[in-house]
């Protein structure tokens, strides 16, 4: 499925199959990415750093090589918590500005050395935590947010300006944008990828994650990172699909309420077996658990930068390190051992009676203003169990903003989840082509 008339509007697939048979060349993919980003970020603001030159003069070096891996030639945007050799990481906080570490971090060496080509930083909340939000917005509609914290990479790649883009998740972090901007996003299992390089927030929910355009990008990113394909067919018809409107579901907003009935209905007509998911009621104190433990960890943390420029750390990240939650060491263990309780458990619902579970990826559409990065209540749960998401674009809502659903499968089966992905997204996502046509709309 194409609607692509340039090549920055080409998914990631598209365009490294073309760049492979020598149809196009790297130069010509960077060029038209940085023509939209001309053309569009005054509006949209996705980046922090970006040198065209740079890009210009990679994409020609690449030209030269034999392909490297699988992403040969492809841009792709990194969140500014993730150190890159050749830009700042910045952390979009005034305690680092134009810092430059000089290295790749771990996931930045692994997409590099299957030959992409770095882009640029792109904004992210401070820290990916708290204090300055992006000041990105939102592709559909610049009054309204792009979601965070990885609000320049999921903007990005939703208007068309890179094909690709790293984000992190901690509560919401990546899936949440990925609904918000009408895109594909992939949050591993925790721990798949290496966060070495990564500027941590909690060591026990901090996940790196990509965006793409169609799962098959998010595939392909993937076999970077030794997630190997899974081909085994999935058939949908007798598919077990397991309808879980979580314990969150008090916190769902109409456009959120439909996108769920509507792709669980789409999955239903196509003779998935779609039935309701209740948790045991263990399940139901993750969320919490999940908030005590970014606020305990992040107080580990922003300890050094709480030391060393607390005046100009934000607020809501020295009330960490102070503990103004007032978190116990009781509470704090009892959090950890109800997530490792409750990680087997889930992992062990899936067998004969469950394939895959459907579930919200935000409480609707993008909320309006950039005060809010919107609420991660739909996430929270699924990052404190370390359990693998792929987020699917499922129409639009009542303000005509893009809205998603959530595939979550258990852990490690990475590659199962995303073959399951491909299968359904055809049927839960139907209005890619309206996406495209609405934002090709705003600018060649």
């Amino acid at each position: 499925m194409s609607y692509a008339t340039e090549p920055a509007h080409m998914t990631a697939s598209e365009a490294a199959g073309l760049i492979a048979s020598k149809q196009m060349s790297c130069e010509e993919l960077a060029r038209s990415c940085l023509a939209r980003v001309s053309a569009r970020d005054a509006a949209v603001k996705a980046w922090l750093w970006l040198d065209p030159d740079h890009v210009i003069r990679r994409a020609r070096e690449l030209d030269k090589l034999a392909p490297k891996g699988p992403l040969h030639g492809l841009p792709i945007g990194v969140k500014d918590i993730i150190d890159t050799a050749d830009y700042p990481t910045t952390q979009n906080s005034p305690i680092y500005d134009e810092m430059r570490v000089g290295r790749d971090a771990a996931c930045v060496g692994v997409v590099r050395g299957n030959g992409a080509l770095i882009f640029g930083k792109t904004d992210t909340v401070e820290f990916a935590s708290g204090g300055r939000k992006a000041v990105t917005r939102n592709p559909y509609d610049p009054a309204h947010t792009p979601g965070g914290s990885s609000s320049g990479s999921g903007a990005a790649v939703g208007d068309y300006q890179v094909p690709l883009a790293f984000g992190t998740q901690t509560g919401g972090s990546h899936i949440r944008p990925a609904a918000f901007n009408g895109i594909y996003g992939h949050k591993p299992t925790w721990g798949r990828i290496s966060r070495e390089g990564v500027r941590m927030s909690s060591m026990t929910l901090d996940t790196v994650g990509w965006y793409g355009r169609c799962v098959e990008d998010l595939i392909l990113v993937g076999t970077a990172f030794r997630i190997t394909e899974d081909h085994r067919p999935v058939t949908v018809k007798g598919l077990r699909v397991g309808l879980c409107r979580s314990p969150a579901w008090h916190a769902i907003e109409p456009g959120g309420a439909l996108a769920l009935t509507t792709a669980a209905e789409r999955l239903a007509a196509e003779g998935a077996i779609v039935e309701e998911l209740v948790l045991p009621d263990p399940f139901n104190h993750l969320i919490e658990a999940q908030n005590i433990i970014v606020n305990a960890e992040g107080g580990v943390s922003f300890l050094p930068e709480y030391v060393n420029a607390h005046a100009i750390l934000a607020p809501d990240l020295r009330a960490k390190v102070d503990n103004v939650l007032g978190t116990t060491p009781e509470a704090l263990l009892a959090a950890y051992t109800l997530a490792d309780s409750c990680r087997p458990v889930f992992d062990g619902l899936f067998g004969p009676d469950l394939d895959v579970v459907l579930t919200p990826s935000a409480p609707g559409e993008a909320p309006m203003g950039l005060h809010t990065t919107g609420n991660a209540i739909f996430n929270r749960m699924w990052t404190l169990l370390h359990v693998p998401n792929v987020g699917i674009p499922c129409g639009f809502g009542p303000h005509d903003l893009p809205v998603g659903v959530t595939l979550v499968g258990k852990r490690l089966s990475d590659a199962r989840l995303m073959a399951i992905a491909k299968a359904l997204a055809p049927i839960i996502d139907t209005e890619a082509g309206v996406r495209m046509r609405r934002l090709r709309g705003t600018a060649n």
